[in-house]
């Protein structure tokens, strides 16, 4: 463990953004974490996992610990389900096809999702109709100022549509450094209803699908969507879809009928931002090497050379746009640092 100083963070976001840290730390135990947590309490800290859902616009002014544990075991299991704990530093796709290698079920539908596993509860990640919210129990966490380990149940965390108590509540206030998942070892919840799903595995000529078939299809799809952040830098889909009142949907739904949508209540609609942006025009264009994905508007990319601050005025371009065209406000789902 060794803290480097003036450190390139380049290959640690995956949009490929070029800025430096400070200082910077790897850890890969909770006695190293407890270790550099202890010795530098003064000092500013920026908690780094995967680099997947963040953009840099600026360099770093902070010592960067990068939380990089692994390991995953089952803790417990039953007839029916099977609890496991994974580290938080593992890549959440690889524990996704770990589980499904054992025939546990409840991830598949979140394959090929990029980051590690520590970031998902922060974000409540989700896909094709499911949510970590679906098949969490518990993480560990330790506290910044005290490195006293705190256990957070699922109903402390207060999941939401990509939010959570960690976004909110006790934000810098804890690192994140193990997951506990229950999943079922049998009568699965094969979840096929969301998006292309089901027009995927009609292609793939699958009728009664199991686990890997519904990974598989999620996989083709992301894959025929999105572009690899090793050979693209991108951080997924930038914004979060809208979820607007009924009676703002039916006003602006009569403007544009066409507008996909799916009911979340009684109350609210969900809106593709996608749909929107690519509506007001955005999908495929190039600002420079900032630019929006031409396969899928939700993401932006780095064509090369792209700063965070270039990226971040197209964003909020787009939303602006979108805004004006439409009425319905769009977020970022990325973090913007």
């Amino acid at each position: 463990m060794q803290i480097q100083d003036n450190f390139s963070l380049k290959k640690y976001n995956t949009f490929g953004i070029e800025a430096k840290a400070k200082q910077f730390v790897s850890v890969h135990s909770e006695e190293e974490l407890q270790s550099v947590l202890e010795n530098h309490k003064t000092d500013k800290k920026f908690i780094l996992g995967g680099g997947s859902n963040m953009l840099l616009t600026q360099d770093i002014d902070a010592l960067v610990i990068h939380v990089d544990l692994k390991g995953k075991k089952i803790i417990k299991e039953d007839d029916d389900s099977v609890w496991v704990e994974s580290q938080a530093g593992e890549a959440w796709h690889e524990l996704v096809l770990w589980t499904i290698d054992q025939n546990f079920g409840g991830l598949e539908n979140m394959s090929l999702i990029p980051g590690n596993v520590g970031t998902t509860p922060v974000q409540n990640i989700g896909a094709y109709g499911t949510e970590i919210k679906d098949t969490f129990i518990s993480c560990e966490a330790m506290n910044i100022a005290t490195q006293e380990i705190r256990t957070f149940l699922k109903d402390e965390c207060n999941f939401g549509y990509r939010e959570s108590i960690f976004k909110h509540e006790v934000k810098d206030q804890y690192i994140i450094t193990s997951v506990v998942y229950k999943l079922t070892k049998r009568n699965h919840k094969i979840n096929t209803s969301y998006g292309d799903i089901t027009a995927q595995l009609a292609k793939n000529n699958i009728q009664i699908p199991n686990l890997k078939d519904v990974s598989n299809a999620v996989i083709a799809i992301r894959q025929s969507k999105l572009p690899d952040p090793k050979e693209l830098g991108n951080s997924g889909s930038f914004f979060k879809n809208p979820i607007i009142s009924k009676e703002a949907f039916e006003k602006v739904h009569t403007l544009h009928p066409e507008m996909p949508h799916y009911v979340i209540s009684k109350t609210e609609v969900k809106v593709p931002a996608g749909w929107l942006i690519e509506q007001a025009g955005f999908k495929g264009k190039r600002f420079g090497d900032a630019g929006i994905h031409k396969n899928q508007a939700l993401v932006l990319v780095n064509y090369g050379n792209a700063t965070g601050q270039e990226i971040l005025n197209v964003s909020k371009d787009i939303q602006n746009t979108v805004l004006n065209k439409f009425g319905i406000a769009i977020e970022a789902e990325v973090n913007v640092i």
